[in-house]
């Protein structure tokens, strides 16, 4: 039995000497290799029910190969990219986006997109001032808001005075204050939020300052989403607004990209005016001659129509939207949350029914896509673990990483081009970084994702056994594997290495062998596991042990692989996510960009 098994595991074709008697115990063993494998990236694939052959005994072992030829996806340089909401001019976090920790943060995930957008696009206002103190208003007593706004008005003086990239050093009773102002926000826009009724929002041009200097600063390029509401009296967009700010941001030349509205298809609700899909279009098309006429904008990049969960009547308003304006957008845009926050609990992140609710979404956006403009992008904006801002200890802990880490390897091997996470910073539990400018495991993960994996996808092939499925019950991977070739911009690794991620939902650890082009070769592995007492529920992780966090304001720590040596089988501990870089690979597909 153990000769047998050898020969299944190496691949290694029995001797010419092999018994007959020994031969036949071979073959279904064999013929079970060659005809089982678990899901790969190249299609929605099932695993197949297998019986066990008659004597075999179930093993945990799996047998792990990747389709180094060519990849089977290739997705964008900024595959993985931010959102920040407007919410952050009401509660006062966007007058720190010159932050050194906050930059050097968001500095770590480029090159990626920033999308400026969320529910209060469609209630924002641009008023071309450039005094805040007489255009913001807040929570507290008087004293407090003078003291707070002249700090405010003295740190823009101070940041007017550097040239280039203006970074700012807060003092802590600053930020402090900052933050006694955003917990009683919290609670006016966590009220806003639940009566689905949004006050008007102003940004000035000070803060429009603000907000591209933290994008230019950081690497990203922002994408700004105009106020669709803004109607005239036959329900057609009044552009009036738009253009004061399209000139404003064009005479300081910002390289800004545009998109218009956000979630139109829940206009009714909003504000009981609707607004369908060939009527967005046709605004759209306003949008883009109106760009057209400005020089700094004649080729900015459009992207819509931002439509929600793609439901009946979503779908319906997408297809309006298509036909009217499929080939004015640069890509095709919807928003995805898993989840209602206020029902949440640790136990909804391990469900892989829920991992796999995103497949027949994508599915349904392409049918649509491809029926009116086949080949246009589409991307996947506003994407985040729960709605309703999310709950604290739970979408901000290491347990949401499972959603976030498998929604980026669905996407990429469905080929969706772009995924924009709500949210870098807002006031919420979704968000990255916390208000006090400390990476949550999403930013932990997120900063593994951009510096291991690259834009191709590759195939993987598994190989193994598994259980008899009950008659009517359907077997979800509880282990998922993806494949990438390793990222260019990460010199620690030569051209054709391979990535890959794995997510381990089962409460029992997994051995892989690495087999084919893979085996015996050196690898680089990066667990992360929560750090603390607080296990799942943990906002603290560690990297192959070591607790990770920010060295100062302006470095981020040094990734640190754990070697393994060549031919050694990959132990996956229950419940963890991690990356293996593997080396010296030389994969066809990786050699080039």
């Amino acid at each position: 039995t153990e000769l047998i098994r050898g020969f299944l595991l190496s691949g290694m074709p029995c001797p010419s000497s092999c018994p007959p008697g020994l031969l036949a115990l071979m073959a279904p063993g064999l013929a079970l290799m060659a005809t089982f494998s678990l899901p790969s990236q190249a299609g929605d694939r099932r695993a197949l029910p297998v019986e066990k052959p008659p004597g075999v005994k179930g093993r945990t072992l799996i047998l792990l190969d990747v389709n180094t030829k060519s990849p089977v996806r290739i997705i964008s340089e900024n595959f993985l990219s931010l959102q920040l909401d407007p919410s952050i001019i009401h509660d006062g976090w966007l007058d720190f986006l010159s932050s050194r920790r906050l930059v050097t943060l968001a500095r770590g995930l480029a090159p990626a997109f920033l999308r400026f957008a969320g529910k209060r696009t469609d209630f924002l206002q641009f008023h071309n001032v450039k005094n805040p103190a007489k255009s913001r208003g807040g929570p507290g007593p008087d004293y407090y808001l003078k003291n707070y706004e002249d700090d405010i008005v003295r740190s823009d003086i101070a940041l007017d005075k550097q040239k280039g990239c203006k970074i700012a050093q807060h003092p802590d009773i600053m930020l402090e204050l900052q933050r006694e102002k955003a917990a009683q926000m919290h609670l006016v826009l966590l009220k806003e939020q639940f009566s689905n009724t949004y006050s008007n929002l102003t940004l000035t041009a000070r803060s429009l300052d603000k907000l591209y200097n933290f994008a230019d600063c950081s690497g990203l390029h922002l994408i700004f989403a105009l106020n669709a509401l803004r109607r005239n009296p036959n329900n057609s967009w009044n552009s009036s607004n738009a253009l004061s700010l399209l000139k404003y941001s064009a005479s300081k030349k910002y390289n800004i990209s545009w998109e218009l509205g956000n979630e139109p298809n829940n206009y009714r609700t909003l504000t009981g005016r609707s607004v369908n899909g060939s009527q967005l279009g046709k605004d759209y098309i306003q949008l883009r001659s109106l760009l057209q006429l400005i020089r700094t904008y004649s080729r900015a990049h459009l992207y819509g129509p931002n439509i929600g969960r793609p439901r009946k009547n979503v779908i319906a308003f997408l297809e309006g939207f298509m036909k009217v304006a499929g080939d004015t957008v640069d890509a095709v845009t919807w928003q995805h949350y898993y989840i209602d926050g206020r029902v949440a609990k640790v136990t909804d992140f391990l469900k892989t029914r829920l991992l796999d609710t995103l497949s027949d979404q994508i599915k349904k956006i392409q049918k649509v896509v491809n029926t009116y403009t086949p080949g246009k992008k589409i991307w996947l904006e506003g994407v985040g673990t729960t709605s309703s801002g999310g709950m604290n200890n739970l979408s901000d802990s290491y347990a949401a990483g499972f959603l976030w880490l498998n929604t980026l390897g669905l996407l990429a091997s469905q080929g969706i081009d772009v995924v924009v996470r709500h949210s870098f910073l807002d006031h919420g539990h979704n968000h990255l970084v916390d208000q006090n400018f400390n990476p949550l495991p999403d930013y932990w993960l997120s900063l593994l994702y951009k510096r291991l994996i690259g834009p191709k996808v590759l195939a993987i092939h598994v190989a193994g056994l598994q259980r008899k499925p009950r008659p009517g019950r359907v077997i979800r991977d509880k282990l998922r594997i993806y494949a990438h070739c390793t990222s260019y911009h990460n010199h620690n690794y030569v051209r054709g290495s391979i990535t890959l991620y794995i997510i381990n939902l089962h409460r029992s650890r997994k051995k892989i062998k690495l087999a084919g082009t893979l085996r015996d070769k050196i690898v680089h592995q990066y667990l992360l596991q929560p750090y603390g007492k607080d296990g799942l529920h943990s906002k603290l992780v560690q990297l192959n042990g070591q607790p990770l966090a920010m060295v100062d304001d302006g470095t981020l720590p040094e990734l640190k692989p754990r070697p393994l040596r060549a031919g050694r089988t990959l132990v996956i501990p229950p419940l963890t996510m991690s990356f293996y870089v593997v080396k010296n690979v030389n994969a066809l597909a990786c050699r080039y960009r």
